[in-house]
């Protein structure tokens, strides 16, 4: 037996065995990291409704796969943007800042409050309307929001939910449902014939109390859909809500 050529075979084979299990390492490492799914990682009978229905999601869009652990927010409204009426700038600014974070707080955090806490929404937002929510825990609380006016690409003037967080012993974290286990029943129960779906976003979202100045969002699903129309998954109960519902 040449045992020279029988090292270097085994060697060899070694190495191929260490990049096979190097390459599986990398990819299950990728996959953990990954924070989207298609259309396609929907369940069967999902898919199935969503073809009879005629229900389709625009292009390109993926369907968060995240699943972390959250909590209910309790948080007392300070200024209530609904009541207030429009700050008008004594200087304009230019409406580009928003995709900026440093520039945002450079031309407007000596006039709006908490401005660094706001992060700008382009979903919702148009060329005269900008909207930004409040972020917590890096998710947009859907309730609290920033409009900034524009005109001529220069922003005019705003109005403002601004809010205090309240801690409370009895906020326990959850983990979070699938969106493609949470959708199935929007999908199957609400969206209308042709429905198409623009955004999913995880964030908080609650009833609003209108005689209390204290509020609780919960872990919550925003599906939007290109008619205009929005929902709310709870991502803990699964239970679906429309926009109309959550005022009392």
């Amino acid at each position: 037996m040449d045992w020279r050529r029988a090292k270097s075979v085994l060697i060899l084979a070694f190495l191929m065995l260490n990049l096979v299990l190097g390459y599986q390492l990398w990819s299950n490492i990728r996959e953990g990291l990954s924070t989207s799914a298609k259309a396609g990682d929907l369940s069967p009978e999902t898919l199935r409704i969503m073809e009879e229905k005629g229900i389709k999601l625009v292009e390109n869009i993926y369907i968060p796969a995240e699943t972390p652990e959250l909590q209910d927010l309790t948080y007392r409204v300070r200024t209530k943007l609904s009541d207030g009426e429009k700050h008008v700038l004594k200087e304009p600014v230019e409406s580009r800042i928003v995709f900026n974070e440093k520039q945002l707080i450079e031309g407007l955090g000596d006039i709006i409050p908490d401005i660094d806490q706001y992060v700008f929404d382009v979903t919702t937002s148009d060329d005269k309307k900008l909207i930004l929510y409040r972020m917590e825990q890096m998710r947009p609380m859907f309730d609290v929001k920033l409009e900034l006016y524009s005109e001529d690409q220069r922003i005019i003037a705003y109005r403002q939910d601004v809010i205090e967080l309240v801690s409370t012993e009895k906020a326990v974290e959850n983990p979070v449902l699938p969106a493609t286990i949470a959708m199935a029943p929007l999908i199957e129960k609400f969206l209308a014939s042709g429905a198409v779906i623009k955004e999913i976003k995880l964030g908080y979202h609650g009833q609003t109390f209108a005689k209390s100045d204290i509020q609780v969002s919960a872990p919550s699903w925003r599906v939007m859909l290109e008619d205009g129309n929005v929902y709310y998954i709870h991502a803990v109960s699964g239970e679906v809500v429309t926009e109309d519902e959550l005022s009392s």
